[in-house]
């Protein structure tokens, strides 16, 4: 089997499972369109826990899919501890790749959102498409805290920007 010539990565964070299943999401729907454009030897789809990504990883890939709750009207903590490490490393080595930003949210997501668009602005990416905000409505302590499952409508369009990337990328 030949090496993939492309790689596309698929970086999360969650904490009770809404943002995770966004990226699982992505990630079958990217599987799926390298299956049905027979290109799954050209392209490869990696995805990463947040804490778990290296610089080469990020300098390694071609395009980008960042998925993220909103915590406190703002980008969750591993998430942005993962553009932080990797900030410097990446500036100037990854100009013009495109990106995918998915957040999950409760009421909002706006602040998570503009967080990952000025990062993606420093490290020159360009949107392949606008932000997708699932918002799972929990206001409560009890609602932010529990586990989230999210509809199969909201997971289907995570497949959709999964499979935009993956083909964008062949």
């Amino acid at each position: 089997m030949a090496r993939p010539s492309a790689r596309m990565l698929i970086v999360w964070h969650s904490r009770t499972g809404a943002a995770r299943q966004m990226a699982d999401a992505a990630h079958e729907g990217a599987l799926e369109a390298l299956r049905e454009l027979e290109a799954l030897e050209r392209v490869s789809v990696v995805l990463r826990r947040a804490a778990e990504v290296t610089l080469e990883e990020v300098l390694a890939a071609q395009g980008y899919l960042f998925c993220a709750p909103e915590n406190l009207a703002t980008l969750s903590g591993e998430m942005k501890e993962f553009f932080d490490r990797c900030y410097y490393g990446v500036l100037d080595r990854v100009n013009g790749r495109p990106y995918l930003a998915l957040v999950a949210a409760g009421s909002d997501g706006t602040g998570a959102v503009r967080q990952i668009e000025r990062i993606c602005t420093g490290w020159r990416l360009r949107p392949l498409a606008p932000a997708h905000v699932v918002l799972t409505h929990a206001q409560t302590p009890e609602q932010i805290l529990a586990p989230k499952t999210l509809p199969e409508h909201e997971r289907e369009r995570c497949r959709t920007l999964g499979a935009t990337m993956a083909a964008w990328l062949v």
